[in-house]
Formats: structure tokens, sequence, C-alpha cells
């Protein structure tokens, strides 16, 4: 995606990142004050959303530049990291074998039909390949978490984010009335919204709405998605190394970057239950804080005039990939979740 020229200062001008930090995470616990009032609005959205804004209206002062970008790329790398706490392998394994094949089969076909479609519509490498990463696995943190391994610029990254949590968040009031429509019992209702829906956030919302039964199955269901995220991005990574190789490039980017290998590393601990449920809760606030932060900051790079040059393609692949992991999700929940 092209860079709009601005007049306003570069991001990145100043030394402090104290005036940008402090910006963020104020944004981010406004953010999620809003989510706990109004429980269906992602934290994650409402934060990206308040940086576009900001943005577009009035533009982002000098000062702020080095905090934005410490909490776009490092504290959003930790906020990742903490993720993998919510992560329990005994839980996921806990599905069985034919739930695990159906998180696949979403992942999987999902990532795939949106790079292939992507590429019909003219939209670049990069880009399509966050929007395949963000619907088919985990949103917001996918995105960020595969742009390492990517040729992304800020603005791919940014317009992928808003894409995915803004139609994840469509999907919170819609799924429940197609489980109501359809007459899903609360088990396949919170299957389809486990495999479906992009966000964890977004996903607790929406089975909330089915059933409180439905809760515990769409969130396990969405967590083994989560548990694709590291493999995903090392797959990638190997990929783009071979590339590199044939083509003599001499940067090579790391088959499993360190955020990734912490995440990895803070699923294991949770899934040995040593970790108290207090201390776990806690974790999780902080790690919404912080990745709301990096939204907020990502929301900043958004150029409404860059993306409105780009046209309808990335909405167009947006709108295919939602559509594709809903239909698997359904036939997953049709075939195991009425029992």
């Amino acid at each position: 995606m092209s860079t709009v020229p601005s007049t306003e200062p570069s991001r990145t001008t100043g030394t402090s990142p104290v005036p940008g930090l402090l910006v963020s995470f104020v944004a981010a616990g406004l953010a999620v004050a809003v989510g706990l009032v109004v429980p269906t609005l992602s934290p994650l959205l409402v934060a990206i959303v308040l940086g576009v804004l900001w943005r577009n209206l009035f533009g982002q002062p000098a000062s702020w530049g080095p905090g934005i970008a410490l909490a776009g790329k490092r504290v959003l790398r930790i906020g990742i990291v903490l993720l993998g706490f919510q992560v329990s392998l005994v839980e996921v394994l806990g599905l069985g074998a034919w739930a695990l094949l159906l998180v696949v089969a979403a992942v999987g076909v999902t990532f795939c039909s949106t790079v292939a479609l992507g590429k019909l519509l003219g939209i670049p490498a990069a880009q399509r390949t966050l929007v395949a990463a963000g619907f088919s696995i985990c949103g917001a943190a996918a995105v960020v978490a595969v742009e390492p391994v990517t040729d992304a610029d800020e603005n791919d990254t940014a317009t992928a984010v808003a894409l995915v949590v803004v139609f994840g968040t469509l999907m919170i009031p819609l799924l429940p009335l197609a489980v109501a429509a359809l007459g899903l019992s609360a088990q396949a209702g919170g299957m389809w919204v486990g495999a479906s829906t992009h966000e964890v956030a977004q996903v607790v919302a929406a089975a909330g709405l089915i059933d409180a039964e439905a809760m515990p199955v769409a969130v396990t269901v969405k967590l083994a998605r989560v548990l694709c995220l590291a493999p995903m991005v090392a797959l990638l990574a190997l990929a783009r190394r071979r590339h590199a190789a044939n083509t003599g490039a001499t940067k090579l980017p790391p088959i499993v970057p360190l955020f990734i290998a912490g995440f990895v590393a803070a699923m294991l601990v949770r899934t040995t239950g040593v970790l108290p449920t207090a201390l776990l809760d806690i974790v999780a606030v902080i790690q919404k804080l912080l990745l709301s932060a990096a939204m907020f900051a990502l929301g900043l790079g958004v150029h409404v005039r860059s993306m409105l040059k780009v046209g309808g393609k990335p909405f167009v692949l947006a709108a295919a990939a939602t559509a594709v992991i809903a239909s698997i999700g359904l036939a997953g929940a049709l075939l195991l979740g009425q029992g």
C-alpha cells in the first residue's frame, strides 16, 4: 500500500518515548473501560478506531513518534507473549481429534484461499498474507506476529488489523442470530463462534449472546486456533528464507522470532497448571492493555486517503475470508456439535 505524502512531522521525530507511550496507554485504558461497559465492543477495535480518528482529524505531534513506534512494535510483541498464558494444551487436546481437525481445516483452508484470492485481486503479497493470517488464526495478534516475516510496511499492517477487527466485530451479533435462526444447540453454536470469529474478545462476546453453555466450547476452540500461530509464523519464515536464498538476498528472517518463542514458552507454563487463576486473570488484563496500546499506535498509522486510493479490494478480500471461515465453522458445528 502506498504511503500518502504528508506535511506532518515524522512519527519517529524526537528522542523520548514517554509522550507516545503515555498517550498510547491512556487510549488503551479508555478502550478497555469501554469494553467493560459495552462487552460487545472489543477493546482492540475501540483502540484502533481512536488511533485512526486522531491521526486523520488532528494529526500526530512529533513528540509522540518514538513512543508510538515502541508501542507498535515492542509493546505489541510483549502482548503476544502474554497471549500464550491463555492457551492450555490440556484444554485444547480435550476437544478431541475431530474438533482439532476442524480447527486445522478452518485455519489452513482460510489462509490458503485468502492468499490465493488476494493474488487474483492484485493485492500485494505482504498485505494478503497479513489479512490471511489475521482472519484464519487470531485476529490482530496474528497480523502483527506474521508481519516480521513479510515485506509489509506500516500501512499494510494497520490496514490488515483494521479489517480483521471490524469484520470480527460484525460477527458478534450476526453469528448468535444465525445460531438461533438455524436452531443450533449451545454446543454447536459455541463451536461455530470459536472456529469462525477473529478475536478472542469477540468470541467471548458472541458466545455470551448465545448461551452460558456455549462459552467454554467457543473459547477452547478459539484457543486451539491461537495455538496455530507459532507453526504458521515458522512456516512463513521458512518460505521467505527459501525465497531469499534463491534471489541472493542476505537479510533472512529468523525461523522463530523471539516473541513467538516467548508465546510458546508462556503457553507451556500455562499448560503445567502451576499458575493460580487469580494471577492468570491479572495477566489477561495486562495483555489486553498492551495489545490495546499497540492497536492505538497502529491506528495512528492508518491514512484514510491512502486506503481510499487502494479502493475496495482489501474489503472484498476481508469479506471473502470471513465467509470462508464462517462456512467451515458452520460445517464443523453441524457435524460435531449437535450431539
